[in-house]
């Protein structure tokens, strides 16, 4: 279940072991401490934040009354962490160059900008050096399968499009700019991206429903001269690989000879059999709870099955199916490996499943896309290559579990050398591959070496 995260903002008498008994009352009912930080220290009180984390509302009211209860203790805020941190959203588009004087001013717009202008007209690849097009990505989405929560409309899941546009630009360094498209007609769609394509160096798609999300990949792909990405795709399946290829190492088990399962085959679970059927050379059996998805699984070379028969039969199971608690933990084998990586609910949590005897168990929160598509983009844009092919996406996985310390199943989200190593590990590949159309010299794979 996932938690209720608060800040109990309390101000604590200056009295020995105060900040022990409001630890103890928050404790009695249950819910976790996180942080605590000191707002103010006087010499008669100090004011303190808490993260709490709670099981529902009631509890959290609960610990509230309890450590009202306290006399050296005031509650003076009750507050929503997460609300605040997206206030005003999570992104702005700000300016490289500094405009403090009418020199300047004369340089970046009028009437200095018209030189620039004049030779882009001339010669249209100096846009490339003279404007931000080849280091931004349209994030684009419909709205239809956001995050675990389905079709709420593209304007609710503008907070999952800024924070993948802030983790672009913070991580790699790429600008990543939300495309909320009020159309669920595919080809409408397609038409739409390929009119504002123009702006932009590639075509991030995101969080489109299937099946509608592999025609407008498919069509894009086609059509345009930039690269086009379905991360809930290709993002899922390079980090599901990735994490596949540690939890081999770590459990002895050989990926090659393993037979593999998944549960789901919208785009996520689609995506992931056919990358794995790829790189092992082994079908992988699926199950879904349309005929049309089996049957696009079979098209893709995987063998249809149902969930008893992947419980039953499957070394490894893969599970993307967005249904909190699918997988009942006495349908578990002994020694399998499981990733239930719906989001933010898991078909089974980790624990019960190493409970019911997995060998290893992990979910979304791990298993995620943030190790993949920054540094996908990165080394691609860098490359200029037109297209993003199997080589570079295998690369991605390769670097992503390469990078991860001895015992771990993936190195951390948020660690800059990941997503530098799978930055320099998607350019060279599409170096080798033949897809670069931009020269890169030893310099730029130094650092990663």
């Amino acid at each position: 279940m996932e938690k209720i995260v608060r800040t109990l903002r309390c101000k604590n008498a200056n009295i020995p072991g105060t900040l022990g008994k409001l630890a103890t009352a928050i404790g009695k009912v249950g819910i976790d401490i996180g942080n605590i930080a000191t707002v103010h220290l006087g010499p008669h009180y100090t004011i303190r934040d808490i993260d709490v984390f709670a099981e529902t509302e009631e509890q959290l009211a609960q610990a509230i009354r309890e450590v009202s209860r306290l006399k050296e203790v005031s509650v003076l805020q009750v507050r929503d962490a997460v609300l605040e941190f997206h206030k005003n959203g999570k992104i702005k588009m700000i300016s490289t160059v500094p405009i403090t004087s009418l020199d300047t001013l004369r340089k970046v717009y009028t009437p200095g900008v018209a030189q620039v202008c004049r030779l882009i007209e001339s010669q249209p690849s100096w846009k490339d050096t003279y404007t931000s097009i080849p280091l931004s990505v349209a994030i684009v989405t419909d709205g239809t399968a956001i995050l675990g929560l389905g079709d709420i409309g593209p304007v609710a899941g503008m907070p999952v499009m800024e924070g993948k546009a802030a983790l672009l630009q913070q991580l790699v360094g790429v600008s990543g700019i939300p495309i909320l498209l009020n159309i669920k007609d595919s080809d409408e769609i397609v038409e739409t991206v390929k009119h504002i394509a123009s702006t932009f160096g590639g075509i991030q798609l995101e969080d489109i429903a299937s099946p509608r999300c592999f025609y407008i990949e498919d069509r894009l792909v086609q059509e345009l001269n930039i690269p086009v990405m379905h991360d809930d795709q290709k993002g899922t399946a390079v980090v599901t690989l990735a994490a596949l290829l540690n939890a081999c190492k770590l459990t002895k088990v050989a990926l090659q000879e393993a037979k593999i399962g998944v549960i789901g085959l919208g785009a996520a679970g689609l995506s992931i059999g056919k990358f794995l059927l790829k790189y092992t050379g082994n079908p992988v059996l699926g199950t879904a709870r349309t005929e049309a998805s089996t049957k696009r699984h079979a098209e893709a070379g995987g063998i249809p099955s149902n969930l008893d028969e992947i419980m039953q039969k499957a070394d490894i199971v893969i599970a993307t199916t967005g249904v909190r608690g699918l997988i009942d933990p006495g349908k578990v084998r002994k020694g399998q490996i499981i990733f239930a990586l719906s989001n933010p609910y898991p078909e089974i949590t980790p624990e019960a499943a190493r409970a019911a005897g997995a060998i290893l168990a992990a979910d979304g929160r791990s298993v995620n896309n943030l190790l993949g598509y920054p540094g996908i983009w990165r080394g691609t844009l860098d490359a200029k290559a037109g297209k993003i092919n199997y080589d570079m996406l295998k690369a991605a996985a390769l670097a992503i579990a390469g990078a991860a310390a001895e015992g771990e199943l993936v190195p951390s989200a948020i660690d800059p050398k990941v997503h530098l190593a799978v930055t320099h590990a998607v350019a060279r590949a599409a170096v080798e591959s033949g897809l670069a159309q931009r020269q890169l010299d030893d310099d730029y794979f130094a650092s990663a070496d």
